[in-house]
């Protein structure tokens, strides 16, 4: 399917999706966790999507980081992001109107990022590929979550 045309209010092409890539991710894991990152930002290429997002280890994780138990917090976030798998691939189908065929998640410690792959069954064509590049050249921010991203 090709990636869905998206056109942002400053009339930058692709900016738009990328951003609302970030913002329903963030969003999505913040209603299930309590607690979301403190910022995010998405990256396509292709067939893949990688949104990155940092911050947001919760006082519980924090309290196992700081007593060596790095191994505890990152199996309990991969079942966590197991579990959540299956609604954060629909979400990005649909926004995209890509199918996703595989989806990692991974935690790294210090600094806190967890990052989220996306791999779609097929390659963006040329035209896909300009409009999203278009959106990202000059604009620092393209991709960027919109969503609050203040935490209790």
């Amino acid at each position: 399917m090709p990636l869905m045309a998206d056109v942002n209010p400053s009339g930058t092409p692709g900016q738009g999706l990328l951003s609302r890539i970030s913002t329903e991710v963030v969003r999505t894991l913040k209603d299930s966790f309590g607690k979301g990152p403190l910022k995010a930002k998405s990256y396509m290429l292709d067939d893949f999507l990688i949104v990155v997002m940092r911050g947001g280890v919760t006082v519980a994780e924090q309290t196992m980081l700081d007593r060596d138990h790095g191994d505890l917090v990152r199996e309990f976030r991969q079942t966590y992001q197991n579990e959540m798998g299956d609604e954060l691939v629909a979400k990005v189908e649909v926004l995209t109107g890509r199918k996703v065929v595989n989806y990692q998640s991974q935690i790294l410690f210090e600094p806190h990022i967890v990052v989220e792959i996306f791999f779609f069954d097929d390659t963006a064509d040329e035209s896909q590929i300009r409009e999203m590049a278009a959106g990202l050249l000059g604009d620092l921010d393209a991709g960027d979550s919109t969503a609050s991203v203040t935490n209790p």
